[in-house]
């Protein structure tokens, strides 16, 4: 990890707690924390240029949100990538998102349409440039206006409070640049399925796009496993 790439964004209307909370928290998501990295507050406080105070409650609130554990005898960690959350969130975004976008086919409306192709543009033209980051984003923006579209807002509260768990596998399936063809695909079929209102169709391709990214994920959780087995 280099070390000039955590840096706190200060927000004059924010806490410091929370300025430095968000700051761990998109080290996490992003990758730039790796999992089972050791957190030290002293390390961290010093980087960051804050007392060790924040850290401390930053750390803490990361663990409730499951980001962070804490191990007898080392500390706070970064939280590991397990299969079992992996399955428990994938499967819990695969029907929200089958849902969201059937509903879209029924209800996106002409200018929903000509924004939903914006957004399209938006990945398309962040998979060429091979940002990770901006991939994210846009893919991001994308799956966001296609539950907006869906014009359920219980079913948009649902996806929102999922959304940080969701980031963090979506991150780490988009570092792979070997499936970013494979994303753009799958991202027209899923634009193209509603501009036709196909439910069915539209349905199908969220559960293959979301499948071939918890099997994308399983396959580097379980290698990087096995390279410690090794170790």
């Amino acid at each position: 990890m280099k070390e000039d790439r955590l840096q706190v964004n200060m927000d004059e209307f924010l806490p410091l707690r929370d300025v430095v909370f968000k700051t761990l928290r998109k080290g996490i998501l992003t990758g730039e924390l790796k999992p089972g990295e050791r957190l030290m507050e002293i390390h961290l406080a010093n980087r960051l240029g804050v007392s060790r105070t924040p850290i401390r409650e930053a750390i803490r609130k990361l663990e409730l949100e499951g980001l962070v554990t804490m191990v007898p005898r080392r500390g706070a960690e970064v939280a590991n990538i397990t299969e079992k959350n992996l399955k428990d969130v994938l499967e819990v975004r695969q029907a929200l998102e089958s849902l969201a976008i059937e509903l879209a086919c029924e209800r996106i409306t002409e200018e929903n349409k000509e924004e939903l192709r914006q957004k399209l543009d938006q990945v398309e033209t962040a998979v060429r440039t091979g940002d990770t980051g901006a991939i994210a984003s846009a893919d991001v923006a994308f799956h966001d206006a296609i539950v907006e579209f869906s014009g359920n807002m219980r079913l948009i509260q649902l996806v929102g409070n999922l959304g940080e768990q969701m980031y963090r596998y979506r991150f780490e399936y988009i570092k792979d640049v070997s499936k970013h063809s494979q994303i753009m695909s799958e991202h027209r079929i899923m634009f193209d399925s509603i501009m036709e209102n196909d439910r069915a169709k539209a349905a199908r391709i969220v559960k293959v796009h979301i499948n071939n990214q918890e099997e994308a994920i399983m396959r580097q959780i379980q290698k990087e496993q096995g390279a410690e087995a090794g170790d």
